[in-house]
């Protein structure tokens, strides 16, 4: 039971990356199986349209697998990358990136990305960008402060003095010793993200049907609780469990990754 978090981690990503080769149709409709519930054929049922839910749910998984590893990705390098430079460098520099970081917390980042996807339009690519535009913030943030206590260190007054140029005492000196915490940041960040896609896809701004995605399928379930609580359930239960073990995962990186905390324990 101790490593089901991780179990699910790679359920999740092996669905997506596997799904598209399995002999599934989520766009097949079955006209005489609408709003169908579970049966030995069918493990969740079908849809409204009488599509397969867990075909779609496979799918789905694809969907916020790809979001998700994107835009941690865009994020983690961008922010990393204006922190750790912000701090380092200082100045006139330094005092622009915290007031610009200062301006986008002062906006719910939801918000801010819903009103981003909203300008750019619907489709995967512009929901990747949006809550990438959101999310650099965090890891910006951190890598900013980590550098801060950092930069005075006596290897990087060393390198500093040897004449080292301030890319190569970044990318060398400084960079490995806060990848750690960013890491972190970066595995609870994939949950954010999984929940921030889908509830652009519920609000109809994330995949365009009749691409799936987790959100869009709740979107149009919702309308049949009653009759067919299966089309709001299978990817609700799909989502806690992924956003759950991701932070539980989380949880013991940090754990794990804390010298301090190990220290003590």
């Amino acid at each position: 039971m101790r490593h089901w978090p991780l179990l699910i981690l790679l359920l999740w990503a092996l669905m997506a990356l596997v799904g598209p080769w399995l002999p599934l149709s989520p766009d097949g409709v079955h006209l005489d199986s609408i709003l169908q519930g579970p049966s030995p054929g069918a493990w969740l049922g079908y849809d409204d349209l009488g599509r397969p839910v867990w075909d779609r749910l496979v799918f789905g998984a694809r969907t916020s697998f790809l979001v998700a590893l994107w835009v941690v990705a865009l994020s983690l390098v961008v922010g990393t990358v204006i922190g750790a430079l912000s701090a380092y460098v200082g100045g006139w520099f330094d005092l622009l990136v915290v007031r610009l970081i200062d301006i986008f917390l002062a906006v719910p980042g939801i918000l801010l990305a819903i009103a981003l996807a909203g300008i750019l339009g619907p489709g995967i690519e512009n929901v990747v960008l949006a809550l990438s535009v959101v999310g650099w913030v965090g890891y910006a943030r951190l890598a900013r402060a980590q550098v801060l206590s950092l930069k005075h260190r006596d290897h990087v007054v060393a390198a500093q003095a040897l004449g080292a140029g301030t890319p190569r005492i970044v990318s060398r000196h400084l960079l490995p010793l806060i990848a750690a915490p960013l890491i972190v940041e970066a595995t609870f960040g994939v949950a954010g993200v999984v929940i921030a896609e889908a509830s652009l896809s519920f609000l109809g701004l994330g995949v365009q049907p009749p691409e799936a995605s987790w959100g869009s399928m709740i979107r149009d379930g919702t309308r049949y609780m009653l009759v067919a609580p299966h089309l709001v359930l299978a990817p609700g239960l799909a989502i806690a469990a992924v956003v759950l073990a991701v932070n539980l995962l989380g949880d013991r990186l940090r754990d794990r990754l804390d010298v301090r905390m190990r220290r003590h324990g």
